[in-house]
């Protein structure tokens, strides 16, 4: 076991949550709080985080915005992006505050973040002043880490607590403080409680009843994106499925409080060709493959009712994301898998200190017990499964491959973390099979 978990064994809650909250204003103080110098924009929710994150920063940056971003795929800086290979969305106190204080000596206006309940239990969301804060959905996920749904989702609130009603000047402008809710999610009433001076909502449904919110209407979808029309303006996405439609919503309602014309908008992100890890389509003949990050049951469920296809077996790998939590979803997991998959691969993940065969054992727990068992396989070695659900494909099939997206790295038992790119290795193995 790692030290750092025996340390969190034998020192007291309280005392690690005054540790966590001092180093925060610690950080903040240090580097002099940048945050008041910028205006900050913080994203939370289940799903959809990173990606509309990505979003924004693409559409402040057509708009000739200096912006900088960082979420779980990985970070914007001075026309620079490299990945992020922290193993943590949000990062640590004084490596998040010196990214905000390198963000304004690089002159940004701007700054995105996306913000996880791991970083507000820890406090990392301190000393931070957001100026706009946006709600993607709110789902069961880190239900052990909080002890339940409903303290999950008053963690997420505390981030909403602290955006006061008490309007700043950054960047010689008067800017109020906002929040920009999901209103089809079934928290967007909590969420919408806190105070702010301004909120704007967001759906794929009509609500005549709430001024200014941004609609999708005349919704088109595809293999390859969607187009839909808001306020008038038609916008065309790359990125497939009805959710990527919500998360463009969110985004486009974040330029709408900066004044980003919605012809500018819909440009930038007619732009954004993929996403890293996210529904990325890594492999396009003589059959898809998929790379997709989604480790959550709604995500999961969300990934492959988007690239069904009434023609074509969809064959699908997973695993369950970070051994020594969440459990309870391991089962679920392999449950809708087999609802929706002709074919089920289980494998190694992110283990840590757990025993990954217990982690893929528990998710073979779900799977329907009409499943046919010879379609069902396991693999201890992610990289064989890969292989062996590439070698199971035939012309016209789909191959999903999810729980990591375009993590970097893999987690193993007493702290080692091996490279790793189920894009790279996906691309690497069909390059060989091509040749064989």
């Amino acid at each position: 076991m790692r030290v750092k978990e025996q340390l969190k064994k034998i020192i007291s809650p309280t005392f690690l949550q005054a540790y966590h909250f001092v180093l925060a204003w610690l950080g903040a103080i240090i580097y002099r709080f940048p945050s008041r110098k910028m205006i900050i924009i913080g994203v939370t929710g289940t799903s959809g985080k990173s990606t509309v994150v990505e979003m924004i920063y693409h559409i402040l940056d057509s708009a000739g915005l200096k912006t900088a971003a960082l979420s779980s795929i990985g970070f914007h800086l001075g026309g620079k992006f490299w990945f992020n290979n922290l193993k943590m969305t949000m990062p640590g106190r004084f490596r998040l505050q010196k990214f905000l204080f390198r963000s304004w000596k690089n002159q940004c206006q701007y700054v995105v973040i996306e913000v996880t309940s791991e970083g507000i239990l820890q406090h990392r969301h301190r000393g931070i002043d957001f100026n706009v804060l946006v709600f993607t959905n709110l789902s069961p996920e880190h239900i052990e880490r909080h002890g339940g749904f409903e303290n999950y989702k008053k963690t997420k609130g505390k981030l909403f607590q602290g955006l006061s009603k008490a309007s700043l000047i950054k960047n010689r402008r008067c800017l109020d403080k906002t929040m920009i809710i999901n209103l089809d999610d079934s928290a967007a009433s909590y969420f919408l409680s806190f105070p702010a001076d301004k909120k704007i909502g967001y759906g794929l449904r009509s609500y005549p009843d709430k001024a200014g919110t941004i609609e999708a209407e005349d919704i088109v979808l595809t293999d390859q994106g969607s187009s839909f029309r808001a306020r008038g303006t038609r916008f065309s996405l790359n990125l497939p499925g009805k959710f990527n439609i919500s998360n463009a919503l969110a985004a486009i309602a974040v330029g709408d409080t900066q004044d980003i014309h919605f012809s500018v908008m819909a440009q930038a992100l007619a732009q954004i060709k993929n996403l890293p890890g996210r529904l990325e389509l890594v492999i396009a003949q003589p059959f898809r493959v998929f790379v997709d990050y989604a480790h959550t049951p709604v995500a999961l469920k969300k990934v492959y009712q988007t690239l069904q296809r009434p023609e074509g077996k969809m064959i699908c790998l997973l695993g369950s994301c970070g051994g020594g939590r969440d459990k309870w979803k391991r089962p679920v997991l392999g449950k809708i898998a087999s609802q929706f998959c002709q074919w089920v691969v289980l494998t190694n993940e992110d283990p840590y200190d757990e025993d990954p065969w217990q982690i893929i054992n528990q998710v073979k727990e779900g799977i329907d017990k009409n499943f046919p068992r010879d379609r069902l396989l396991t693999f201890l070695d992610r990289r064989q499964a890969i292989e062996k659900v590439l070698r199971i494909a035939q012309p016209g099939d789909t191959v999903v491959i999810t729980g990591k997206g375009s993590e970097s790295l893999m987690c193993l038992a007493r702290g080692q973390k091996i490279p790793w790119s189920d894009k790279k290795i996906v691309q690497g193995i069909m390059e060989k099979l091509k040749n064989f």
